[in-house]
């Protein structure tokens, strides 16, 4: 075979084997096929698409090409949910070692900030001590040990997609559903999962901005995911205001730690999580429906069993034991901690969440380049909800910053970010719509 040929066929929307994507797939983890191939191929899959067939050769070939775990010796149901990425969603913190006390086994591989976009990564990282670069026996055995665990993609887990991604990255076809399916689910089906839920976001937060393309992504990866024998189903979740009350590293794993606690938890953040570990309790056979799942998710909380295996979880991944048993008082703060107050009175009518995220980066909280280092106690608090009646007395949120010079070009692009208007709006549904 000829990776030219493969690229001309991909070009003029000829339809491509199983045999020829193993192979060009194979060539590029090799060497053999070319950067400049290899990114003439992603722009022909991103201008011409890939039929169902070949998006699941695509991530079978790219699921093969490196390690593949197996959980045999596991009991339990081996399960895991992916978010496509939103601003303030800290939902993984929370649903791995809920799930994991309700008898489910968690091997989660999650990823880093992208864009405007936390990762959950880098909340962890917040966390002082815990790795989440480790070798995959640490990995087992922390699994083995307490249900559920939280790593980052190790080099020998689908290195052809981390390939692959650095090449989308620099040429713009990072948005072709195709490529994003094979991306995500490559790693997911690497990790020996039986149960996945997708959580595709939508909204001025999300990557998908409209329900059209958000439910064109999530049919992809729920029928390559079900084609490659992993039962997968996915929720439509707005995306159009922060998810929660905080944004920013260490201060998303405040909330999340308080939410396992049981402390009074953001609704919308609540519904979101408990929708999400819900749907993977039925589907694995844990639950018979939803109102029983909810029972058992929320009995986890109230009993402090999802808290205990969060806590074995970090300390098993190397996280300071000391600081998980009092974490209100000894996580990591900002020198400069500011309100920004709403510029007049009326009601949170809408808000840009996408420049939210970028307030963060701002902060220095996130990446502009990818070896830079971020600076985890950034971020904001207390951030108003969708509904909210404010004043100019009311704070919209507070601003955590370590250089003081920042706060008030970032307090003003998130006055700018939050529409206040004299009537209130109409609410919206948290869960937009269910794909099987």
């Amino acid at each position: 075979m000829l990776p030219q040929e493969i690229i001309r066929k991909t070009r003029s929307r000829g339809k491509l084997t199983d045999e020829e994507i193993s192979f060009f797939i194979k060539g590029i983890c090799s060497g053999e096929i070319a950067d400049v191939q290899a990114a003439s191929f992603t722009m022909a899959v991103f201008l011409n698409g890939l039929s169902k067939g070949e998006t699941l050769a695509l991530t079978l070939a790219m699921r093969d090409s490196g390690e593949k775990l197996s959980w045999e010796d596991m009991e339990a149901p081996v399960v895991d949910k992916h978010s496509t990425g939103g601003v303030g969603d800290k939902v993984s913190l929370m649903l791995a070692p809920m799930l994991a006390a309700c008898g489910a086994c968690v091997p989660m591989i999650a990823g880093r900030g992208l864009g405007h976009t936390g990762g959950t990564l880098d909340k962890l990282d917040s966390l002082a001590g815990y790795q989440t670069n480790v070798d995959m026996e640490t990995f087992r055995k922390a699994v083995k040990s307490v249900g559920c665990a939280i790593i980052g993609q190790t080099a020998d887990l689908a290195p052809a997609d981390k390939k692959i991604y650095a090449i989308r990255d620099v040429c713009a076809t990072v948005e072709s559903i195709p490529l994003i399916t094979a991306s995500i689910l490559s790693k997911k089906l690497a990790a020996g999962l039986q149960y996945l839920v997708m959580d595709i976001k939508c909204g001025n937060g999300a990557f998908m901005e409209n329900m059209e393309r958000a439910s064109e992504l999530a049919h992809s990866i729920a029928n390559v995911a079900n084609g490659a024998g992993t039962k997968t189903s996915a929720l439509l979740t707005d995306m159009s205001s922060v998810l929660g009350t905080t944004v920013g590293n260490a201060l998303e794993v405040r909330e999340a730690l308080a939410y396992l606690k049981g402390e009074k938890p953001d609704s919308r953040l609540d519904e979101v999580t408990i929708a999400l570990c819900a749907e993977l309790l039925i589907n694995c056979g844990l639950a018979k429906e939803k109102d029983i799942a909810e029972k058992q998710l929320r009995k986890a909380i109230s009993s402090g069993a999802a808290y205990e295996k969060f806590e074995k979880m970090a300390a098993a991944l190397g996280a300071d034991k000391t600081l998980l048993a009092d974490y209100e008082k000894k996580q990591p703060q900002a020198r400069y901690i500011k309100p920004v107050y709403a510029p007049k009175s009326g009601y949170v009518f809408a808000m840009d969440t996408r420049q939210i995220g970028l307030g963060v980066i701002m902060l220095g909280g996130g990446r502009t380049t990818p070896e830079q280092k971020i600076n985890y106690t950034t971020g904001f608090t207390s951030f108003c909800q969708i509904g909210d009646k404010v004043d100019s007395k009311t704070p919209l949120c507070y601003v955590h910053a370590e250089d003081e010079s920042l706060i008030k070009e970032v307090s003003a692009q998130i006055q700018n970010a939050v529409d206040i208007r004299e009537t209130a709006p109409e609410p919206q549904p948290v869960i937009l719509r269910k794909i099987t």
